[in-house]
């Protein structure tokens, strides 16, 4: 699918407000603000983020990480009826609960600019300490967690899938030093929300109560 373009106008308020960025400036925002100083190839929606008129952040959309998977959780899902919030960044001059106003925002522009689109998802992770309050605060639907293999080397954390994609870039650097890389495993949570009320019922997966930061750290004991 082509990026997403500034068709539709801008969602939001006067003075806090999502539009249309050329995708090359997202990712750059991306690659220096993110905690993740990494960008997600197949993203094909970009929204700043404005706040009384400066760019303020940035939120990306593109399809899912494994996107043969997409029909485990909402079955009979195709190509351009999803969508996965894959980073957020948002700078500290925004005013409190932008995170939640900024997707809130972004909903209302997906659901004009890309039509077929039926639901988000979207992850939090604990390797970062979040849990997903945002998404919580933004009524997306809590489907549970699953644990996720790292590898830390030389001061980058590097997903397990990395040691079975091709034998280039970061793939080969952790190819080249798995011995000495230190294994880890965490958390991810996962959220749902969707634009189309009636493909809710589609929903495979569980809904939960949401975790709070004091209840996972009991069960960690």
């Amino acid at each position: 699918m082509e990026d997403a373009e500034a068709g539709v106008a801008a969602s939001g308020q006067r003075d806090f407000y999502v539009a249309w960025i050329p995708s090359q400036f997202s990712r750059e925002l991306v690659l220096k603000h993110h905690y993740s100083h990494r960008i997600v190839n197949n993203s094909y929606c970009h929204l700043g983020v404005f706040y009384r008129q400066n760019l303020a952040g940035v939120l990306v959309f593109g399809y899912a990480l494994n996107p043969r998977a997409v029909g485990k959780i909402v079955p009979d899902t195709s190509v351009g009826e999803y969508m996965e919030l894959n980073r957020m960044w948002l700078s500290d001059v925004a005013p409190r609960n932008s995170e939640s106003r900024a997707i809130s925002y972004s909903i209302k522009y997906i659901k004009r600019a890309c039509p077929t689109v039926a639901w988000i998802q979207s992850f939090a992770d604990e390797r970062c300490g979040r849990l997903g309050v945002v998404y919580q605060a933004s009524n997306f639907l809590y489907c549970g967690s699953h644990w996720t293999s790292f590898y830390y080397l030389d001061g980058e954390y590097f997903h397990e899938m990395l040691l079975t994609t091709s034998k280039k870039g970061r793939s080969k650097i952790l190819i080249d030093n798995k011995d000495r890389a230190i294994p880890l495993r965490f958390r991810q949570f996962r959220y749902v929300y969707f634009i189309k009320k009636h493909w809710q019922k589609r929903l495979a997966l569980k809904t939960h109560l949401t975790p709070s930061r004091r209840a996972w750290s009991r069960m960690k004991e």
